[in-house]
């Protein structure tokens, strides 16, 4: 089981997830889903995700959480219709590459990919979005792979905008009619890139995080 403190703010602690997180873990997705549909962002259903989709990321241990000891997330530590502790981020990191997106000329075996990362609208602007994308890439080197990868909503600037901001080379775009999603993103995993003006402490961190993961399922 992987666990790490992130430096923040106030300490979160960076951890696999447990089946006993899967409530609090769908209310965040649900509650960052109906943020993005309330601006008319189509890049998750309305309502979030059922379980069948999450369950297996916990299963597979390639979800994981932040939170403070407390699981708060939302204003109260609890979601939607009090269901249970609720991180204050989340995010899938795994060696899937979805294959209606990338091809084997794009070598999917050379990265890991980023899913369902959602941060909490109460830790909105902390800059944890990013310290998690960091911790990501450093996770992909470790492993000996060359990428960090996503998809994310075509239509979403915005988003395309803070990927790119935050060392994502856009790949391309596949539109596929039934598909929210298809902008693809990369990054190579090597996080002296991108930090820029954050401090030593900061990649410091993140690089410890990556060693300490090394071991982890």
């Amino acid at each position: 089981m992987y666990s790490d403190t992130l430096q923040q703010a106030r300490p979160l602690t960076l951890r696999n997830a447990t089946a006993a997180d899967l409530p609090g873990v769908l209310a965040l997705l649900a509650e960052t889903a109906d943020w993005l549909n309330g601006r008319g962002i189509r890049q998750w259903p309305a309502g979030g995700f059922p379980a069948a989709r999450i369950e297996p990321l916990i299963a597979e241990g390639t979800l994981y959480v932040v939170d403070d000891g407390r699981g708060t997330g939302a204003a109260d530590g609890r979601g939607a219709n009090g269901a249970g502790m609720v991180p204050a981020a989340t995010l899938a990191l795994d060696d899937h590459a979805d294959p209606e997106f990338w091809t084997p000329a794009d070598r999917p075996d050379s990265a890991l990919y980023v899913h369902k990362l959602a941060v909490g609208r109460a830790f909105s602007g902390q800059g944890l979005g990013e310290t998690l994308l960091d911790w990501a890439a450093l996770r992909v080197a470790a492993t000996g792979r060359r990428w960090l990868r996503l998809d994310c909503a075509k239509h979403n600037r915005a988003l395309q905008a803070y990927y790119s901001g935050h060392g994502f080379r856009h790949v391309r775009t596949v539109d596929l009619p039934h598909r929210a999603s298809g902008a693809l993103f990369e990054r190579p995993a090597d996080v002296h890139e991108h930090t820029g003006s954050r401090s030593r402490e900061h990649a410091v961190s993140l690089r410890s995080m990556a060693r300490s993961y090394s071991g982890a399922a």
